[in-house]
């Protein structure tokens, strides 16, 4: 028996019909999919404005670095805020974190928003920005090197103790508190501490576009107010973080809307370097900084 006609039609239609709505569906995901992209950035998370903060002494910090060179990489962090608040710490500390900054400023826009304190290596750091706010009662400036000793050979006297010292060298371990500072030795510290203090001179007079005499007046190791600061050409504007998300708004065309993500969450076990940066001058920091070399800090003693 053959099959009706009019039934053969009817599959025919019925088969066009399931081939359209599977091509429809087909279609949809693809359109869901694009605009799930389209919303999304390339890691899978919504664009957003990274925030990094910079607490406490500054030391050459591996996990800092890496945290920016993902900053730097990643497609949907469209802009990093650094909230700075530091008394400064080593030399090869701001300068890594200057580099770092530096390093996303040339993909993206950063400003940096300094907290109660942003002085010497985390002045430093923040030049790495493209703008810089401050409060107005932010202590920052701080601009020179420092190291520092100490001659005990005195005190061993009275107590009887004479080192003994074998090196291969005059110059060797100098300073050192167990032999007094050799007048040679002195001048060739001297000598490094004047290189890093020109190599923090020339970050100040390229980002802050000074000419040598101006920026060398205010390098000097003085500090600033946040006003001062302002006035003397040392920071950008007066503010704080919703600040930061308006200059990115006006200059770069970011919604000040935008999602904040922390780009790195710093290990619980550095609470002590926090506390002690909080609470101690900077004589007490002398053999955590060693291990990095020359200091750049600035903290008014025991608050």
């Amino acid at each position: 028996m053959y099959p009706d006609p009019a039934s053969i039609i009817d599959r025919r239609r019925l088969k066009r019909r399931l081939n359209f709505w599977r091509v429809f569906a087909v279609l949809a995901v693809v359109a869901a999919i694009a605009v799930g992209f389209s919303r999304f950035g390339h890691d899978g998370f919504r664009d957003y404005v990274a925030r990094l903060d910079i607490d406490g002494l500054i030391v050459n910090d591996p996990e800092i670095d890496a945290a920016l060179e993902k900053i730097a990489e990643d497609d949907s962090a469209l802009a990093l805020i650094v909230i700075i608040d530091s008394p400064g710490g080593t030399v090869v500390g701001g300068e890594a974190l200057y580099h770092g900054i530096r390093d996303v400023a040339e993909k993206k826009p950063v400003v940096a928003v300094m907290g109660n304190t942003a002085t010497s290596a985390a002045y430093m750091a923040a030049l790495g920005a493209e703008h810089i706010i401050a409060h107005a009662g932010t202590v920052t400036g701080s601009i020179g090197v420092i190291l520092q000793t100490a001659d005990v050979t005195g005190m061993l006297d009275k107590l009887g103790i004479k080192p003994e010292i074998v090196k291969s060298g005059e110059l060797k371990a100098q300073p050192n508190p167990m032999e007094p500072f050799q007048p040679a030795a002195r001048e060739l510290t001297k000598g490094v501490v004047a290189d890093l203090h020109t190599m923090f001179l020339g970050l100040v007079r390229e980002r802050r576009n000074m000419d040598e005499a101006r920026a060398a007046a205010l390098a000097d190791g003085r500090i600033f107010s946040g006003r001062q600061a302002l006035d003397a050409g040392l920071i950008d504007e007066i503010g704080r973080e919703k600040d930061a998300l308006a200059w990115l708004s006006e200059t770069h065309g970011i919604d000040a809307d935008t999602d904040i993500r922390d780009a790195y969450e710093p290990e619980e076990d550095r609470l002590w370097r926090k506390m002690i940066s909080g609470t101690v001058g900077k004589v007490l920091f002398s053999e955590r900084l060693k291990l990095d070399g020359m200091i750049s800090l600035w903290h008014p003693g025991l608050r």
